[in-house]
């Protein structure tokens, strides 16, 4: 029995030097922090690491923005921004930074599901709040995801091609996101189920833009020469729909088809405006979620509270009839 003894008494010392060491810096391995370790309430301050996938994206620059002009908002907290600029392995290394720092709590939109999982699990484990906006990570070790349901947006939009443009059937391209991306695949089988109760629509090639103008203008590229009748091209973003739309254009075919995408928006240079010029037929609203993650920042960090598990974001549809008084409500400044 005396043997036993000591290692208990041992752990629990060792227990004991732990908790009192239990310091915004000095988390421990294992912790769950759906509440934050560190919370000081309002007294307090708080460095936040932001880890972007990508700022070529006008999506994801509106997003850094969102999340500074919300972050302005609550003088706790001081935000530090990372372009991986699509690089998987520069994203862990941005998030691997930002736990060398000792960040308060991470935001992060992952490029790729399956390469950042294990990173935002470390950060986890380590007792970092830690929110997942747009783009999933595999399992459950974040503290909160939030964004669009991607699947219902897909569906709204094949649902919206096979009703309204194509009620007669035609013949469909689509134009997807980056593969490892959890929004292509939810956004792909989305679609696949909104088209299914018009039997006459077919998808007849596919080819993926990786959610960039350039080179959704260059897929088009391909896809117009190999397909010489396109009804309708169904995009993952509008950036991709325009870069269709150019490349249709160039070559003098812009009429013979429509052009779908996602994301829209409010800026000049975005899907709300391109349907209300006629280059889109329609687009779907996609959150970018910055000022909700600053609010779920902040009840975590300063509130002292917890936040769902999971946040869902809704979407709606903007085609001619409403892109205006939308874009005019989400600009009220003009």
């Amino acid at each position: 029995m005396g043997s036993l003894k000591l290692p208990i008494a041992t752990a629990a010392v060792a227990a004991l030097v732990l908790a009192g060491c239990g310091t915004t810096n000095e988390r421990t391995a294992g912790a769950s922090p759906e509440a934050s370790k560190s919370c000081k309430g309002a007294d307090g301050t708080y460095t936040i690491g932001m880890s972007q996938a990508n700022v070529a994206e006008p999506y994801r620059q509106r997003m850094d923005d969102d999340i500074k002009a919300a972050a302005k908002d609550v003088p706790q907290f001081d935000v530090k921004f990372a372009d991986a600029a699509q690089d998987n392995a520069k994203q862990v290394a941005d998030v691997e930074n930002y736990i060398t720092q000792q960040i308060d709590l991470l935001i992060i939109s992952p490029n790729e599901a399956k390469p950042l999982t294990a990173v935002v699990k470390k950060a986890y484990d380590k007792g970092i709040p830690v929110i997942v906006l747009d783009r999933k990570v595999e399992g459950d070790a974040y503290t909160g995801f939030i964004g669009g349901d991607n699947v219902q947006i897909g569906r709204e939009a094949g649902k919206y091609i096979a009703e309204k443009l194509l009620p007669q059937g035609g013949n469909v391209v689509e134009l997807k996101g980056l593969a490892g991306a959890t929004p292509q695949a939810e956004r792909h089988e989305g679609f696949v189920e909104g088209i299914k109760g018009n039997p006459k629509v077919k998808v007849i090639a596919a080819a993926s833009g990786d959610w960039l103008r350039e080179k959704g203008q260059s897929q088009m590229d391909a896809l117009l020469k190999a397909n010489p009748k396109i009804d309708v091209v169904f995009s993952h973003n509008d950036p991709m729909a325009e870069g269709a739309y150019l490349a249709a254009k160039a070559v003098g075919r812009e009429k013979e088809m429509k052009f779908t995408g996602i994301d829209a928006l409010p800026i000049p240079s975005g899907g709300i405006k391109a349907v209300e010029q006629g280059r889109l037929s329609a687009t779907f609203t996609y959150p970018t979620n910055g000022k909700e993650a600053i609010a779920a920042a902040k009840k975590i960090l300063v509130d002292c509270g917890t936040i769902e598990k999971t946040q869902t974001l809704p979407t709606r549809e903007i085609d001619a009839s409403n892109a205006a008084k939308i874009y005019a409500e989400e600009n009220p400044n003009g």
